[in-house]
């Protein structure tokens, strides 16, 4: 078997857009605050993910080109699971969390989304990561404990704070379930998981007796889900591809700072010493994600698979007569046996076992 060393490795493709999905996200956490004042939690849920369902729909149509690969049967299982935690169940305790919380403080909490993702990936789907990241999501936590702190009393997690961790924790399946599919097209996920979450969300909410919110409100919910849920989401299953869940829920942990941030400026929020020292403690986890760096000897076995690709060091195979193996395309390809050294992410490709 050849050793081969590959060139000076680059910033990964999957570090900027996980910033933007953070980015994108932390942004529709006050402004979901906002609109809950004029319609019930789950009727809101329907409308954020009804709104990313219909843009992202668009998108996925507009742009269908073949350098992406489409969803395959085997693939639905994986998907129903993400859509069940991450589009219905998950939504709706984050809502019902914000009736109860401060948005600024909500936000912050949802830190604990990237430990219940990191968690989940490490002990669950076997992903790795060192030392390093255990520490980081240990100061995260920390924090979430100093945002629920309420004095004497503050032993027993408010009702708020309790639904706003059942939310990070159903995301946390979303995104290792949604990790299995993420080498298909961003957009056809995002639009599925869209649809599908926001159709059954508004039913159960006119099921239960909620009504039609007036048109401003409910075009406020659609454009909040379609760019903070929607854009956010067809960004986060890009950087899943590309580094893995462990890393990607660390990077999309800046979310909560961008909402927090945005909290205090729109809706003029009290500021105690605890939230600092909160902030404090997440910013150093959060800091000690993302300065991780893995670097190791390691051996890819041999691998069949479809997913939109350039010729790198790990895509070296023959192509027809036509296609430019120098432009991203899209086909089913193999991945011969290869043994090599380089800093890298646990992507499509680096899944590898490694020693205690």
């Amino acid at each position: 078997m050849e050793t081969i060393e590959p060139p000076k490795p680059r910033t990964p493709a999957g570090v900027g857009v996980a910033i933007v999905a953070a980015v994108l996200f932390g942004l529709s956490t006050p402004f979901a605050k906002l609109l809950l004042g004029n319609v019930t939690p789950l009727l809101l849920a329907g409308l954020l993910y009804l709104g990313s369902g219909i843009g992202l729909t668009v998108l996925f149509i507009s742009r269908r080109t073949p350098d992406e690969a489409s969803l395959k049967r085997a693939d639905m299982p994986w998907l129903a699971g993400a859509v069940l935690f991450g589009g219905i169940i998950g939504p709706v305790l984050l809502l019902i969390g914000l009736k109860h919380t401060p948005a600024s403080t909500a936000s912050l909490l949802l830190n604990l989304e990237g430990v219940f993702t990191a968690l989940l990936a490490w002990f669950a789907f076997h992903e790795n990561f060192d030392r390093r990241i255990a520490l980081g999501m240990a100061l995260i936590v920390a924090g979430g404990l100093v945002l629920s702190w309420h004095g004497a009393a503050g032993l027993s997690l408010p009702v708020g704070s309790l639904a706003i961790a059942g939310a990070c924790l159903c995301w946390g399946i979303d995104n290792n379930l949604t990790q299995k599919v993420s080498a298909g097209n961003p957009y056809q996920i995002a639009a599925i998981k869209g649809m599908v979450a926001g159709c059954v969300n508004l039913g159960l909410a006119f099921l239960f007796g909620a009504k039609l919110p007036s048109w401003h409100v409910a075009g406020g919910g659609l454009l909040v889900g379609f760019i903070g849920y929607g854009l956010s989401l067809a960004c986060f299953v890009l950087a899943l591809r590309h580094i893995g869940t462990a890393r990607t829920g660390a990077y999309f942990s800046l979310a909560p700072f961008v909402g927090a941030a945005v909290s205090l400026l729109l809706l003029h929020e009290p500021v105690g010493p605890l939230f600092f020292v909160a902030a404090l403690l997440m910013g150093t986890g959060v800091w000690l994600h993302l300065t991780e760096r893995h670097s190791h000897k390691h051996r890819h076995t041999r691998m069949v698979h479809s997913h939109r690709h350039v010729h790198d060091e790990h895509h070296q195979h023959e192509h027809a007569p036509g296609i430019d193996p120098t432009e991203p395309h899209t086909h089913e390809h193999v991945h011969e046996p290869l043994t090599h050294s380089h800093p890298h992410y646990p992507d499509l490709h680096h899944r590898h076992e490694h020693s205690s």
